[in-house]
C-alpha cells in the first residue's frame, strides 16, 4: 500500500492518514515531521535544512526528496506508506516517481480529498487552540465546556493567525493555484481517485476504507 493523500488545508487528510496507518500498519509520512526530526537529530540533511529554515527560506526540493527517500528506504515502510500532503508540485511528483522507480516501486493510488471552500473555511476559522497545552477545539464541532477556556488545563483558547478567515481564503487560493497541475498530472496517469471529504470524520473514513478496499 503506497498512497498519496492530497487536499486543501483543513480537509482532514492528516486525520484520515493516521486512521489508515493504524488500520493497515503502514506509516504516515509528513514532510514537516521528517524535517523536524532530521533537524532535532542533526543528520546531514537536517543540518542542511536548518540553514534554510533559520533564514526563513523554503527548504529546497532536493533536501525534502532526500528525507522522503531515506524514510521510504527503512524497514518501517516495508509494507508501504502514506504520504500526507506531499508532493505539492509536479516537479516534486516527478522526483518522487524517479526515486520509487529506482527502488522498483510505484504508487498504488493518489487520494484527492474534495471539499467546498465554504466548509473548509468554516472548519479552519472556527478552530481554537489552547494557549498553554496542545488541546484543539472547534466553536461548532468540538466546543469547550466553558467558552474560551480549555477543558484540559484552564488555559485561554486563541485563534491562530493562519486560521483567520481572510488568511484561510488566501491559503486556499495559493494551494489551488499550486496544486491544480498536480491533480491533472496524477489524473492523466490514472492514479487519481477523488473522495468526498465533507461531513464527519467517521463518514469520511467510511468512504475512504470502501475506496481502498476496491483498489
Amino acid at each position: 500500500m503506497r498512497l498519496v493523500f492530497l487536499g486543501v488545508p483543513g480537509v482532514g487528510k492528516g486525520t484520515q492518514a493516521e486512521m489508515v496507518s493504524a488500520k493497515y500498519g503502514v506509516p504516515k509520512i509528513s514532510t514537516g515531521d521528517l524535517l523536524r526530526a532530521a533537524v532535532a537529530q542533526q543528520t546531514s540533511l537536517g543540518k542542511e535544512a536548518k540553514q534554510y529554515m533559520d533564514r526563513g527560506d523554503l527548504v529546497p526540493d532536493k533536501v525534502v526528496i532526500g528525507l522522503v527517500e531515506e524514510k521510504i528506504g527503512t524497514s518501517e515502510c516495508g509494507k508501504g506508506f502514506i504520504l500526507d500532503g506531499f508532493p505539492r508540485t509536479v516537479p516534486q511528483a516527478d522526483s518522487l516517481a524517479g526515486l520509487l522507480v529506482g527502488k522498483g516501486l510505484s504508487l498504488c493510488r493518489v487520494i484527492y480529498f474534495v471539499i467546498t471552500r465554504e466548509e473548509v473555511i468554516n472548519r479552519l476559522s472556527g478552530r481554537r487552540n489552547c494557549s498553554r497545552c496542545p488541546a484543539v477545539y472547534h466553536l461548532e464541532f468540538v466546543p469547550s465546556k466553558k467558552e474560551g477556556i480549555c477543558d484540559e488545563c484552564g488555559g485561554e483558547l486563541i485563534q491562530r493567525s493562519d486560521d483567520r478567515k481572510k488568511t484561510v481564503e488566501s491559503r486556499l487560493t495559493v494551494y489551488e493555484e499550486q496544486t491544480f497541475p498536480l491533480i491533472e498530472y496524477y489524473r492523466e496517469k490514472n492514479l487519481l481517485a477523488e473522495l468526498d471529504g465533507s461531513g464527519s470524520v467517521g463518514s469520511v473514513q467510511g468512504r475512504l476504507i470502501a475506496l481502498l478496499s476496491k483498489s
